[in-house]
């Protein structure tokens, strides 16, 4: 291990921010200031302090929330406590889109620029930034800086923008404070910017939910009827019924009630849960974990984040079920970095649960101990991706993993884990609450509808609605040209196809992929080719550059999509071609699915909308 350290120091501030998180160092070996006679006598850190490596992703979190950028000398001292090599570190640190490792100012200013976005005017939103505060990234007057942002999770407030000011404290161990502003103008922008303080308030999460307070809603019928920082309310409204039911079952009958209803991923990839779960809790070796993987970052994607800031508490309970179905006694929490108020909402949750006995070392007074620690991601769509998400967490670039082994046999820090996404999560109190048979006859699922559509939000709608009646809900748009199923990694279908069923196996058998809920629909306004050329930058810039398929692929696919953007039949055939042949490569060859699906959009665009016929 090269534990070269350079001669940089860092600042007052950085120590402290550090120091907050980890504590004082205990002596000199650990980056203390004085050298006692004990440290000349014998080395101390080492084996103990590698352990606490997971505390990298969190310590890159403490210096730029407080200082705004990782210097040199605060990356030197994070790597001396940690016993974690700096060039390693560094490696870990320009991972990120959210960190800096050079010099910026504390304000910065994230304006999306991804497809809900952009189908509601980001581009007008950049230019007036442009004109107002400078270049995307170049630092301004009032130390602001400003840089265009893949989707924010903001879609149902399109254009949307996210500013993040360091070193503002927020409330306890949180030095930084943030502003969200949806839908974004270049005066409400330049507002935010300069005065984050007096940047209006988010409004309720219910501005999401157009259904919120309808009869017949299961995943969504709290939200906007109870106090999300209440835990009395959420008990009131039935809250904590499905866990006293599991313990009453035990694990081996909670896992059988979960495989009895049916329940499948709800991030895409549709897995069953129960199946992954009864993996998890048949491994011998130890110890089990469970992690919630909130790190929604697919374009279009934003019902997770509703139901973090709306209903906190059942995603408590849900992943204690899974803990004490699957023998599991700590769970990880990974969210987005750029949800700010869904995580401020869960923070306040898991410790009212901690001091009310729903979290603890005996939960309910049932001697089942279980705990959540929340992690923040930095910026990297790769770590939706459950390994990535794993190396994530252990101070690791976000990079994929082989499989096999799989997460149930060797996951987090190498033991068995099931991971699970939000919606997925929460989907498990109503089949513990009303039975198996019950969930499965009303088996319902949340879609993300935005776009030209006149209510965007969240839906909660049975399995087998189709298309249609789902954009119908929304308001239609009456020049509709195509709808995105699935997000970046899904598929365009034409406006003639509104009876697709959606559900895994209907949209599946329609060509195309249900995914994660992705509804995006779009007018005649949008151009379509830069739509696709927006796509292909995301997934350049997302890939993790592990694999060459997905390195090489993603950037020579977006090359091609630029050079025919204004082009049409024999001009373009070459490049179509050229496009074939690399997306066969990336989906046949690539390690995960981030480049096994990054050509699927632009495919479906060529065959199924005749693009750049």
């Amino acid at each position: 291990m090269d534990l070269h350290f350079g001669d940089s120091k860092p600042t007052d501030e950085e120590r402290a921010a550090v120091d907050a998180l980890l504590g004082p160092p205990e002596s000199a070996w650990e980056g203390a200031e004085d050298r006692t006679d004990a440290d000349l006598r014998w080395a101390r850190g080492g084996r103990a302090a590698r352990e606490r490596r997971d505390q990298l992703l969190p310590g890159l979190h403490a210096i730029n929330d407080r200082v705004g950028w990782i210097s040199e000398g605060a990356l030197d001292y994070l790597c001396r406590r940690l016993t974690v090599p700096p060039a390693e570190a560094y490696g870990v640190a320009t991972f990120y889109a959210m960190f800096a490792v050079k010099p910026r100012p504390a304000k910065v200013v994230h304006v999306c620029t991804d497809l809900a976005c952009a189908a509601k005017g980001a581009a007008k939103v950049c230019a007036g930034l442009e004109a107002r505060l400078g270049a995307a990234g170049a630092a301004a007057g009032g130390g602001v800086v400003w840089q265009e942002s893949p989707c924010l999770g903001l879609c149902e407030r399109a254009p949307a923008a996210l500013v993040i000011q360091a070193g503002v404290p927020a409330g306890p161990l949180r030095p930084y404070a943030t502003a969200v502003i949806g839908p974004a103008t270049p005066d409400a922008v330049v507002l935010a910017a300069t005065a984050p303080e007096a940047a209006p308030g988010e409004p309720a999460a219910t501005m999401a939910v157009p259904q919120a307070g309808q009869q017949g809603l299961t995943l969504l019928r709290r939200v906007g009827v109870v106090d999300p920082a209440s835990l009395d309310d959420y008990r009131a409204y039935g809250g904590y019924t499905a866990l006293r039911r599991a313990f009453d079952l035990g694990p081996t009958d909670v896992i059988r009630e979960v495989t009895d209803a049916g329940l499948v991923g709800r991030g895409g990839a549709a897995f069953p849960t129960g199946r992954k779960w009864q993996a998890t809790a048949s491994q011998a070796e130890g110890p089990h974990y469970v992690v919630c993987n909130a790190d929604e970052s697919e374009p279009g994607t934003f019902k997770d984040r509703v139901v973090m800031e709306g209903d906190p508490y059942s995603l408590i309970e849900a992943m204690t079920i899974a803990g004490y179905a699957t023998g599991a006694h700590l769970g990880y929490l990974y969210i987005r970095g750029e949800y700010p108020r869904a995580t401020r909402r869960l923070e306040h949750a898991i410790a009212q649960a901690r001091a009310r006995g729903f979290l603890g070392d005996d939960v309910l007074g049932q001697g089942y101990a279980f705990d959540i620690e929340l992690r923040r991601g930095a910026g990297a769509y790769i770590c939706g991706e459950e390994t990535a998400l794993f190396n994530s967490i252990e101070g690791y670039r976000g990079e994929p993993r082989s499989k096999p082994p799989f997460p149930v046999e060797k996951g987090l820090f190498g033991k068995p884990t099931a991971a699970n996404n939000v919606e997925t999560l929460v989907n498990v109190l109503p089949i513990l609450s009303q039975g198996a048979a019950a969930f499965r006859a009303a088996e319902s699922k949340l879609f993300c509808v935005s776009g030209n559509v006149e209510r965007p939000g969240i839906y909660e709608l049975p399995f087998g609605a189709t298309l249609g009646e789902l954009l119908d809900l929304a308001g239609r748009p009456e020049t509709l040209k195509a709808v995105l199923l699935g997000g970046a990694a899904g598929g365009f279908v034409r406006p003639d196809e509104m009876d697709i069923p959606l559900t895994f196996e209907g949209t599946r058998a329609a060509g195309t992929t249900l995914g994660s809920g992705v509804v995006l629909a779009f007018d005649g306004t949008v151009p379509l080719p830069r739509l696709l050329l927006r796509i292909a930058e995301f997934f350049r810039d997302e890939s993790c550059g592990q694999c060459v398929p997905c390195r090489v692929g993603t950037v020579r696919q977006e090359e091609a999509l630029h050079r025919i953007l204004d082009r049409t039949g024999a001009e373009a055939a070459t490049d179509i071609a050229l496009l074939r042949e690399v997306g066969r490569a990336m989906k046949d060859a690539s390690i995960c699915g981030l480049g096994q699906t990054a050509w699927n959009a632009v495919e479906s665009a060529i065959d199924r909308l005749g693009a750049y016929k």
